[in-house]
């Protein structure tokens, strides 16, 4: 499984001793805050937010461009002629080269009334005042600045598993979830993957060295297909009591809106504990239970039930680091039980936090004595309450990475 990053390629930033401080921004009422959404590169997002930035402009409203990244894409760099841009800052990387990025104290120093502000899922060199994109749309949002802002789909975080599982393609660069959830408006920009591969094959997505390759990897035409069903299903269960829009794209310029309301009632009383260990395979665990959270309306907790006798160092203190900081993308917290017996420390938190559903992960088959003990699942359903729910998750990648 290759790892990629749908945007352009990054130089190793130079590690900088102190990163400057956030401009301050005077209190007030933050700025709306709109996110173009697609399925992949290439249908549309930027064009279309770059659309709407004009119709501002016409209206009269103060607009500037925070940040653009055409993608050498000639309909693209067109429809930005007539907004005027604030210019990008060069930040020295590792090798003596230098690369591009968004001018943050500049823009917050000109004060537009909506910026527009590409690649939300951006990873910045260090050094500057944020560690990610999303974080300097904060920034501006927090000034009282409005912002429209451009992602695609398999840069949310709980969809990294299942993207990968689909496409074969691991994202690296990922944001939380909850950005779209806090986003004031949602536009889904749906085309279909056959007409995305003509545009691909027409040389409006990447240049004509790079088709083949796109052709044969991420962009065929099941990969699509499958990304274009986790845009319309996920996204509409994700954004709650916000607008979602879905505009269907036939031609850059061409658009049929669908206003879809949201009036999805949340689940009562509700709550998910999710069983981990420091091991890679509970990151996947993690990402369904918050999907599943995410479905119900609901909050999730995450359980490590640690051995006594298990020190945190080496191995297990890096996976365990990694579980902190999922969960700290997700909005969740990791906790922690020393206790010898994990259906009883389990069955006690479920209590404590009033737990209806405890999901764990997918055991492998048991060996030796093992084969005679009751499975974990069944003896926490006989340790909780009446009324909360054991959920196994299975490990789907392992299944279809596995012999045929």
């Amino acid at each position: 499984m290759r790892n990629v990053d749908d945007g352009r390629s990054e130089g190793v930033p130079v590690s900088a001793d102190r990163a400057p401080e956030p401009p301050a921004v005077p209190a007030g009422p933050p700025g709306h805050y709109k996110i173009f959404l697609g399925m992949a590169a290439g249908v549309g997002k930027t064009y279309r937010m770059l659309q709407e930035g004009h119709a501002e402009l016409a209206a009269g409203r103060d607009v500037v461009i925070g940040y653009l990244e055409p993608h050498d894409r000639q309909e693209t760099s067109e429809q930005a002629r007539g907004l005027e841009a604030v210019p990008r800052r060069e930040v020295a990387i590792r090798g003596g080269g230098t690369v591009a990025e968004m001018d943050l104290p500049a823009l917050l120093a000109r004060r537009p009334e909506l910026a527009l502000i590409d690649e939300l899922a951006h990873t910045n060199p260090p050094g500057l005042e944020h560690g990610k994109r999303y974080e300097d749309i904060a920034a501006v949002l927090a000034a009282g600045i409005d912002v429209f802002s451009t992602v695609n789909v398999q840069h949310l975080e709980s969809l990294n598993d299942q993207i990968a599982e689909l496409t074969g393609v691991r994202v690296r660069e990922t944001v939380p979830d909850l950005l779209l959830a806090d986003a004031d408006e949602v536009v889904l920009i749906d085309l279909t993957p056959e007409a995305l591969i003509a545009r691909l094959q027409a040389g409006k997505v990447y240049a004509s060295g790079s088709i083949d390759a796109a052709l044969n990897n991420f962009f065929k035409i099941e990969n699509l297909a499958a990304l274009r069903e986790v845009s319309l299903r996920q996204v509409a269960e994700d954004v709650e009591s916000k607008r979602l829009v879905h505009t269907v794209v036939e031609e850059l310029g061409t658009r049929e809106q669908e206003r879809v309301a949201d009036d999805t009632a949340k689940a009562v009383g509700e709550r998910l504990l999710a069983l981990v260990r420091p091991q890679p395979s509970a990151q996947r665990l993690v990402r369904r239970a918050w999907r599943s959270a995410q479905r119900l309306g609901t909050d999730l907790d995450l359980l490590w039930v640690k051995p006594p006798s298990l020190r945190i160092e080496g191995e297990v203190e890096r996976q365990v680091t990694a579980l902190r900081r999922l969960a700290s993308v997700l909005g969740t917290t990791l906790l922690i039980e020393e206790h010898d017996d994990v259906v009883a420390a389990a069955a006690r938190v479920a209590r404590e936090r009033g737990s209806t559903y405890i999901m764990v992960g997918e055991a492998p088959p048991p060996k030796g004595l093992a084969r005679l003990r009751e499975p974990l699942p069944q003896r926490l359903m006989r340790a909780t309450a009446p009324g909360v729910d054991v959920r196994i998750v299975a490990n789907r990648g392992k299944r279809e990475n596995g012999p045929s």
